[in-house]
């Protein structure tokens, strides 16, 4: 009992000290957005095993270099990779590089593997998982920390073989998760869309390489390389080709979407409205600040949401949505945003519902104002 509660203690401390830094080591201004791509394994680390030869630490590097080569064309776009050849890279030296370049995204991307032919792609956020597939695919993730100097120290007694310290590392990410699971669908439903590829969808696993992160953060598992099939369109020119340019699709499709949300860039139909000088009053749209998502239920009141008050909470898919403000006022919840911003929220956006039910803002916006 004495050393589960030491451990309980040291894990609280970690997370208090960390959020502390975070939020006292404010973004900086910039017009760029920031994408850290991060090549799974690498160097003496190889991946998973297989029997027909393929590797998956040389796939996925192929694969990130040329999601960045992607997105390097479009101009507002700076690419930080963790590693651009074969090296090792710790797991806290990968989310350190993100942390430090005050990326906007964090994107890393492996191969499955498994003991049947098993196939798909599967997206993760840093959740706590829900079964025990899930378990063993961060188990199998995690346990490169084995190879790193110092890994006991580095990581507080972190054990990714025990549940209790996978669920632990849950609690910093969840600022984010909201944004983080918006960008795993756009990856998965572009997966199963346009490349007609198996998705098993978006999921929740404890994965200490997006625990280390301060920004929305995804894990993409490709295919599977020890699928007969999957494996050889993976170890393709073809495939990886494929992959590339339909996970950078979906970074840009997302970093459109958040601009909608977050009110810098609303569109075209926005600005038109208010060169016409139409009010900015809604009668059947309401708007909210979204501050927090959450597998946590807390009660909606100031002192659990640094002050705020007029908190309001949703429930859908075992996650909770935490949300400031509700009004048809479009600039009063502008002006709520920022608010919410300053006092650290910094991810915080502007959501609008319709009759009840929530609707894309860009189509809020649209709507005749009164």
């Amino acid at each position: 009992m004495r050393t589960q509660a030491t451990y309980i203690f040291v894990l609280v401390f970690f997370i208090f000290t960390s959020i502390l830094t975070s939020e006292n080591n404010p973004k900086k201004a910039k017009d760029q957005f920031v994408v850290v791509l991060d090549a799974g394994h690498g160097g003496k680390d190889p991946g998973r095993p297989t029997s027909n030869g393929y590797i998956e630490k040389d796939i996925a590097l192929k694969i990130t270099l040329a999601v960045g080569k992607e997105l390097e064309k479009i101009p507002n776009i700076k690419v930080i990779y963790t590693r651009k050849t074969d090296v090792f890279v710790d797991l806290f030296v990968r989310g350190k590089i993100a942390n430090e370049a005050d990326a906007d995204l964090f994107v890393s991307i492996h191969c499955n593997a498994h003991n049947s032919q098993a196939s798909g792609t599967e997206t993760f956020v840093l959740g706590v998982h829900r079964n025990k597939t899930n378990f063993e695919i961060a188990k199998a993730e995690n346990e490169v920390i084995y190879l790193e100097d110092d890994y006991h120290t580095r990581y507080n007694g972190f054990d990714p073989n025990s549940p209790e310290s996978v669920i632990g590392l849950t609690l910093m990410q969840e600022e984010y998760l909201d944004q983080s699971i918006m960008l795993a669908k756009e990856i998965e439903d572009n997966f199963s869309e346009k490349l007609n590829r198996k998705s098993r969808g978006v999921k929740y696993a404890g994965l200490i390489v997006l625990h280390q992160t301060y920004m929305p953060s995804v894990l993409v598992e490709t295919g599977f390389i020890t699928n007969t099939s999957e494996g050889a369109y993976l170890n393709s020119k073809r495939g990886q080709e494929d992959l590339s340019k339909s996970i950078s699709g979906s970074i840009m499709n997302y970093k459109k979407h958040l601009d909608q949300y977050v009110g810098q860039n609303i569109g075209r139909e926005r600005e038109k409205l208010q060169a016409e000088g139409d009010p900015q009053m809604f009668s059947d749209i309401v708007f909210k600040v979204q501050i927090a998502a959450s597998g946590k239920k807390l009660q909606p009141e100031s002192y659990n949401f640094k002050g705020l008050d007029q908190i309001s909470r949703e429930e859908s898919d075992n996650l909770y949505r935490y949300y400031y403000g509700e009004t048809s006022d479009y600039e009063k919840i502008k002006e709520m945003q920022n608010k919410a911003q300053k006092i650290g929220y910094k991810s915080c956006f502007i959501v609008a519902y319709k009759n009840g039910v929530r609707i894309d803002l860009d189509d809020a916006l649209k709507t005749t104002a009164n």
